[in-house]
């Protein structure tokens, strides 16, 4: 496994749809990680949107993986890739980058330990909440679910996570949360973030 030394508890998903202008000012606000996740991109764009977060945010020292698409991580130079229940096995990403961050969408406490077993360095776990970022997604699982599967991997709650959740589900056991709405849909972004991290805290 290659987990970073300090591996982020705030992580903010973002789509060639989002104000990237904003990514700098994300960063200063305290977030420590991004995920690029942009499902209706070609390869070739999302690589270079991957490229484009990279340039705005590394040089600040924060994290960046790639949803689904281990591929355009190696492509572009990212630090890692998260896998979902129909992508690439867990097992055979860690064996094809075992120099890259891998985590996976998890949501029990089994599969949490299989993706532990397989070489992840983190879960994202959910929906802990109601949410409508994602279309298809099962029923909230609910806080005391996520505390069930904590104690094997880094745990990243998502789904519905806000500045009134973020703190609950860190108590609960949480290492930290991956959020969508609670930074792009909000009137300020940046002042978001801010509300995030102080929860979180």
């Amino acid at each position: 496994m290659s987990a970073l030394p300090q591996f982020p508890r705030l992580h903010c998903l973002v789509s060639h749809d989002d104000d990237l202008s904003l990514l700098p000012a994300l960063v200063d606000a305290g977030i420590d990680g991004f995920q690029v996740r942009d499902k209706a991109l070609p390869t070739g764009a999302l690589v270079a949107l991957t490229r484009t977060v990279l340039a705005a945010v590394r040089p600040a020292g924060v994290t960046v993986v790639v949803n689904d698409r281990l591929d355009v991580a190696l492509a572009a130079g990212a630090d890692g890739v998260h896998l979902g229940a129909a992508d690439l096995a867990v097992a055979d990403a860690r064996r094809l980058a075992p120099g890259l961050v891998v985590g996976a969408t998890c949501r029990t406490r089994a599969e949490v330990a299989a993706a532990a077993s397989d070489g992840a360095d983190y879960a994202g776990f959910g929906p802990v909440f109601a949410t409508d970022s994602k279309p298809g997604l099962p029923a909230p699982l609910g806080v005391a679910a996520m505390t069930d599967a904590t104690g094997l991997l880094p745990l990243l709650a998502i789904g519905g996570i806000t500045a009134g959740t973020a703190g609950e589900v860190r108590e609960a056991g949480a290492h930290g949360v991956a959020v969508i709405g609670a930074i792009w849909r909000h009137p300020d972004p940046v002042v978001a973030a801010k509300e995030l991290l102080a929860a979180l805290a």
